[in-house]
């Protein structure tokens, strides 16, 4: 197995930092603006941007939840066992509000599918738009592009891209892990 590091440490706070300044060049004061994490991994970059934005801004009262999308995927009764949700943590309503979709790992498009559906429960917004740490741009099961983008990584579909986060794993790093061959 062969591995290599595509973010870590500084590259890791610089690249949210960057993505940050992005956001704030086009939604200015987050007053029309929240943002929303992706169940389960979407929600520590989620989590991650609102602290910076609220460092950026010297404003803390940008509205964050974190959306589940178990039961929306297309392929949830698929799976064997019974599947555990997570909590959905969305105490606003998005009618008219502009929507940052926010995901550690674009990959074929299906989970930002989900995410698009299961986010309907809470209103219609203005605008959605998608934020990711890692694109995997030439994956895609469907048409579904980022607008703000952490790093992108040409990948096969036999690669893993795995993101570490402090608050679980104990560091900040991203990996492209690949199948060594003989």
């Amino acid at each position: 197995m062969q591995k290599r590091t595509l973010l870590d440490g500084q590259q890791f706070q610089i690249t949210i930092k960057r993505l940050c300044h992005q956001l704030i060049e086009n939604h200015t004061d987050f007053s029309n603006t929240v943002l929303i994490g992706i169940q389960p991994r979407g929600s520590f970059f989620a989590d991650r941007v609102q602290s910076e934005l609220s460092q950026i801004l010297k404003k803390k009262n940008i509205q964050k939840g974190n959306l589940d999308i178990t039961f929306f995927r297309d392929d949830f009764r698929r799976k064997d066992g019974i599947l555990s949700a997570n909590t959905n943590t969305i105490d606003f309503i998005i009618e008219d509000k502009n929507v940052i979709l926010i995901d550690d790992v674009l990959w074929t498009g299906r989970t930002i599918r989900s995410a698009m559906d299961a986010l309907l429960a809470y209103g219609r917004p203005a605008r959605v738009e998608l934020m990711v740490l890692i694109d995997r741009r030439f994956s895609r099961h469907l048409p579904i592009e980022p607008d703000y983008i952490g790093k992108q990584v040409d990948s096969m579909n036999s690669q893993q891209v795995r993101v570490s986060w402090k608050e679980t794993e104990g560091e900040d790093k991203v990996i492209l892990i690949s199948e060594s061959t003989k």
